[in-house]
């Protein structure tokens, strides 16, 4: 038993683990709840491509003076709206449109970042930096992961009409273009608010994982999103606890634990888990 005391207790007995537990809840819970309308929409990726085309937005907001948070977020919304402008006025596909966009954008951000000089470490944008977290860092997470989490209580159900059938909602007179460029800017928001905890390369991962493990475990929506923040604010104090104990990056851990959560899911899921599904006979076995 002391020992289960201890594995809680000693780590929150430091401030920048007080800090970095509340950051990882805060940002699991949004990411959670966007998660699960990105992979009801088909749009699990557009977070790995988002965080990507924010980097040269925290250089230039660096140069001009500028929170790095108000980069990023323009950055991303920017190439989002590009991305939807190219993909109406061409005929490229869109996830081709995605993918020259985003990666370019990241392109010009590592350039920049090489050829300018900041106070700013790679490896703290790319996987984040958990365990330095300011008050202010704080502060600024609850504002942004708050207005995030105000906005889709607001409009969860037209969000959710327009992910699940974009043709109906427009038929009923739902302004389909605004939820879609409102669920975009949501993500960058979001997006930004995960960076300094867990990064550019990680940040999809929460975007991702704790929406489909909601999806193997159940087919009704809210169920899904109350699983889906269930396993992301479990995996983020989790991760944080253990983290601190085996002396590993908080970030990774956190990703690690919501990973393999979603592959016990994939497995033992009841609706279908991979080793829950009866044998095929020879009558159900496909054709040759």
């Amino acid at each position: 038993m002391s020992a289960i005391i201890d594995f809680f207790a000693l780590p929150l007995s430091f401030p920048f683990m007080q800090r970095a537990l509340m950051v990882a809840v805060m940002v699991g819970a949004v990411s959670a709840v966007l998660s699960s309308y990105l992979v009801l929409k088909g749009w699990s990726l557009m977070g790995d491509a988002i965080s990507h085309a924010v980097l040269p937005g925290i250089v230039l907001a660096f140069v001009v003076g500028l929170p790095l948070s108000v980069g990023a977020f323009a950055a991303g919304l920017f190439s989002a709206i590009a991305t939807g402008y190219l993909k109406a006025n061409s005929r490229v596909k869109e996830d081709t449109v995605m993918g020259i966009v985003f990666s370019g954008m990241f392109a010009v951000g590592l350039v920049l970042f090489t050829r300018i000089e900041t106070d700013q470490h790679l490896t703290h944008v790319l996987f984040g930096n958990m365990l330095g977290l300011t008050q202010a860092d704080l502060i600024e997470t609850a504002l942004i992961t708050g207005f995030a989490l105000i906005v889709v209580l607001a409009k969860g159900r037209d969000l959710l009409l327009y992910c699940f059938d974009p043709q109906h909602a427009r038929a009923i007179g739902l302004p389909v273009s605004l939820l879609h460029y409102g669920l975009l800017a949501l993500l960058a928001l979001t997006i930004v608010a995960a960076l300094k905890a867990v990064g550019i390369i990680l940040v999809v991962a929460m975007l991702v994982a704790p929406g489909a493990t909601g999806f193997l475990l159940t087919g009704r929506f809210r169920t899904m999103v109350m699983i889906a923040v269930a396993v992301a604010v479990g995996s983020s104090v989790f991760g944080t606890l253990l983290s601190f104990h085996i002396d590993a990056a908080t970030g990774p851990t956190i990703v690690l634990i919501q990973t393999g959560v979603f592959l016990l899911a994939l497995l033992f899921s009841p609706r279908g888990g991979l080793l829950r599904r009866p044998a095929l006979t020879p009558s159900d076995r496909p054709a040759p």
